[in-house]
């Protein structure tokens, strides 16, 4: 006897009560979806995703609590799960950092909501759901167009090479981001930072981090 197939769950979390409800009324519409919960912050996202263990979790980026950081958690307890970030924010750090966290999707709330259904079903399916502009500019910084956030080539000029986590935080330096917001876009501890803010100096044989800036700076535009 065959049994009926039971509809994705999935887990909203947004700190919106309209927009939760919009999503819900987008996902249920057709009985493709099912939402077993729907939060208003981070830490109420992980400890539902840790109890119901979702198929999908949709989770606002700007939420209290921090959606990267729920991704982050979301990730590493339930690595079965598909997480996709829907958000009003463009911000191509943003989309990075939620990448690096574990996310599979990063959808804007611009997007019409009867699309949502199809974007969740490819996620589900193996694909990632990025807008096609983000993708373009994901494309541009992978080949290098934007030294930024290029990860550049270590030379004799730059002494010992660092690692991928202490160019990333140099990379941030150079665009006058504070050690505070360079832990939140990378999900690291001030401390931590700090840290890695100290090995660049030493590795690069220079005074302070303000001449790390200017050699990296020396170097991604040569």
């Amino acid at each position: 006897m065959s049994t009926k197939r039971q509809s994705p769950r999935v887990l909203i979390a947004d700190d919106h009560a309209p927009s939760r409800e919009d999503i819900q009324r987008a996902l249920e519409r057709n009985q493709r979806f099912s939402v077993c919960a729907s939060m208003a912050d981070a830490a109420g996202a992980i400890q539902a995703a840790v109890r119901g263990r979702p198929d999908v979790c949709l989770l606002d980026i700007r939420m209290p609590g921090d959606g990267l950081a729920a991704t982050w958690e979301i990730a590493a307890r339930l690595p079965q799960a598909k997480i996709v970030m829907l958000t009003v924010s463009d911000d191509e750090a943003d989309l990075f950092a939620a990448l690096r966290a574990g996310a599979h999707g990063y959808l804007l709330k611009t997007m019409s909501l009867r699309r949502l259904p199809d974007a969740l079903d490819g996620v589900l399916s193996g694909e990632a759901a990025i807008p096609r502009t983000l993708v373009a500019h994901m494309l541009e910084q992978f080949r290098g167009h934007e030294p930024r956030w290029r990860q550049p080539v270590a030379d004799r000029s730059l002494g010992q090479r660092l690692t991928s986590r202490e160019w990333e935080v140099l990379a941030l330096l150079a665009q006058q981001q504070s050690t505070r917001e360079i832990a939140r876009r990378l999900m690291l501890s001030t401390v931590a930072v700090r840290v890695h803010i100290a090995a660049i100096v030493r590795k690069l044989g220079v005074p302070d981090r303000a001449a790390a800036i200017d050699l990296f700076r020396g170097h991604t535009e040569t």
